[in-house]
């Protein structure tokens, strides 16, 4: 532990795109402010006292090309505090703005997120290495940019889980405590109390979001709104960079379209609610990204958010997340209207959305049921489901793996083929009799 602590990242091929490529802001100093023209703000993470690695991801080291053992170096510690950043490094903060519950809030930004450069994979691709919680940034507005373990521990963990449950994500390389105390008001009761600071480190091909491009779109600033877009679309979006003129920002937007209903439809596969479909919280590659008040489904309940803000409204419930992905894609298009000159071709692409989500979502459940080939009874089959786990307070996860143990024979012999999933009800003796047989009759199907 006695190594330089820059020699791990001497041997490692340091990019930086994205602060090359794209015009920054030209005031130096981290300070609180509104910043125009500009995609991002050069600063420097706040160093960590008595930094502590809690966690790494395996896999997503060896993905790197950094070892387990130089995982454990004072030279990784000190990167993932933010108490070392190396030469070659240019650390920013982006700069975008966002729809927050319906209601444009102006400029956001990364109000505790610091990107600190790209890497090369072990696939081919280069993936940005941020840091959240490292401290504020021009965009923290009146918060302080740090972060509680409780909160960081919440993401890495979340993030590796939804990576390999096969749902797009961003991913968590490294998980420490700093060793300071961060004030939070964790019940939001006006008692704030210490808490452990921790910073969690996250791993994307891109940490660009909808926000990014409604900020400079809101702010008239359209031939920076245009170079963000071909970037991204270079560096990113390969396929539609191959065409010319208005239609490459269409064919662009199509495919943000269709990986936006891919994304949501697996969220819905595994019972997940993001808790803030904000536009700045939405990624314009379609992974998962900014994990706060997320949760899963125990209960079948449509209505349910894991999000106490949004008790009210449920703006951001389970079943609702399709129709906001619909809205934010939507607010994306307004933005991309000087790109492409006129707007039916856009809202031809946004309408096709319901389309795309419903081909993927009844994808999704005919795979959970194990039906191997498309039939014109599925529709029925899978609306009639979601009447069945309405019937009861029946447990999502556990309903599906009881499924997974019927056999073809079990609805033609069993009388009451409900006591196979049993299990499932948190109240089995209070399922009424009619509740029962339109199971049994759905079981039977």
């Amino acid at each position: 532990m006695g190594e330089d602590p820059l020699q791990l990242f001497d041997r490692l091929t340091i990019e930086n795109e994205f602060v090359e490529s794209l015009p920054g802001d030209p005031i130096p100093r981290n300070y609180v402010r509104e910043v125009s023209r500009s995609c991002f703000s050069r600063v420097e993470p706040r160093k960590a006292s008595h930094p502590t690695l809690v966690a790494a991801s395996d896999a997503l080291l060896a993905d790197l090309d950094i070892s387990s053992e130089e995982s454990r170096s004072s030279a990784f510690l000190a990167t993932m505090a933010g108490n070392s950043v190396h030469p070659d490094m240019k650390p920013y903060a982006a700069c975008y703005g966002g729809h927050q519950f319906g209601h444009w809030a102006g400029q956001l930004g990364d109000g505790r997120a610091i990107t600190l450069c790209e890497l090369p994979t072990m696939h081919g691709n280069s993936v940005s290495i941020q840091l959240k919680g490292a401290g504020p940034t021009p965009y923290a507005r009146n918060a302080d940019g740090l972060a509680v373990l409780r909160s960081s521990l919440r993401e890495y963990v979340c993030s590796e889980a939804m990576f390999h449950l096969g749902i797009p994500t961003t991913r968590a390389l490294a998980l420490v405590t700093t060793g300071d105390e961060v004030v939070r008001d964790i019940l939001y009761d006006g008692h704030p109390a210490p808490e452990p600071g921790a910073i969690v480190c996250r791993v994307s091909r891109s940490f660009v979001r909808f926000g990014n491009f409604q900020m400079h779109f809101a702010r008239r600033e359209l031939d920076l709104l245009k170079h963000l877009a071909d970037y991204t679309i270079t560096r990113h979006f390969k396929d539609c960079s191959k065409t010319l003129g208005p239609h490459r920002y269409l064919e662009w937007f199509q495919e943000v379209c269709r990986r936006t209903a891919f994304l949501i439809a697996e969220w819905m596969r595994v019972g997940f609610v993001h808790g803030v479909m904000n536009t700045d919280n939405m990624s314009i590659l379609g992974e998962t990204i900014d994990y706060g008040p997320y949760g899963w489904l125990e209960s079948y309940d449509p209505n349910w958010t894991p999000n106490t803000t949004d008790a009210s409204t449920r703006r951001y419930r389970y079943a609702n997340q399709p129709a906001i992905g619909y809205w934010n894609l939507l607010q994306l298009a307004n933005s991309l209207v000087p790109l492409i000159g006129e707007t039916k071709e856009l809202e031809n692409a946004v309408n096709a959305f319901a389309g795309l989500f419903g081909d993927d979502w009844s994808a999704c459940l005919r795979q959970k049921l194990g039906l191997k080939e498309r039939q014109c009874g599925d529709t029925r089959l899978l609306l009639k489901m979601e009447d069945a786990l309405t019937l009861a307070e029946i447990d999502m996860p556990i309903f599906f793996r009881r499924l997974a143990e019927l056999r073809p024979e079990d609805g033609r012999d069993d009388a009451d083929p409900v006591k196979r999933i049993e299990d499932a009800l948190y109240d089995p003796q209070g399922l009424t009799s009619v509740s029962r047989a339109l199971l049994a009759a759905w079981l039977r199907d």
